[in-house]
């Protein structure tokens, strides 16, 4: 078996950033709010350096175009800060109203299908079965099948399942 020092012949790892990742900062773990307030503040710092360039030293203008492909990944956090701001107030009142209504109908009953909730509350079939299903994706609502029907209901506490609850 022939001998290869320092030849490594294990798969090329090659480094994939992050979308997630900006200046070593997870962005999930960000408000939007935040997100849009570091892309302004990095935008701003990332300018304000560049104007600055400009005034006490025109001989090197051409690092603006190395500090301007920086701006971007800024706009880019900015961006999808004001995106998350504007999904956070996509909920109107009458429909934050509506989800109340469905889940006091949980609460009430214990576990609804679909058209049950929409006999016990003002919402119609196709809306109560698009708000139940994303609240279970949310994790908000315990889903079991009885029968081949969907059935939901609030999450329950352990103490009350070992009770028989």
């Amino acid at each position: 078996m022939p001998c290869h020092i320092g030849y490594d012949r294990s798969p090329k790892r090659r480094h994939h950033r992050d979308p997630d990742e900006f200046l070593g900062l997870d962005l999930e773990d960000m408000s939007p709010k935040a997100q849009a307030v570091t892309g302004v503040v990095v935008g701003g710092i990332i300018l304000t350096g560049v104007g600055l360039l400009l005034v006490f030293h025109p001989q090197f203008f051409w690092l603006i175009f190395v500090f301007g492909w920086l701006v971007f990944p800024a706009i880019r956090l900015f961006a999808r800060g004001i995106a998350g701001l504007a999904d956070a107030r996509e909920m109107s009142p009458a429909k934050a109203g509506k989800e109340r209504e469905l889940l006091r109908a949980l609460q009430a009953r214990g576990e609804l299908t679909p058209a049950q909730a929409a006999l016990e509350t003002s919402l119609s079939v196709a809306e109560a079965d698009e708000m139940m299903k994303g609240l279970a994706e949310g994790g908000h609502l315990d889903v079991r099948v009885h029968g081949g029907a969907l059935y939901y209901s609030l999450w329950k506490e352990k103490e009350e399942e070992t009770r028989g609850g």
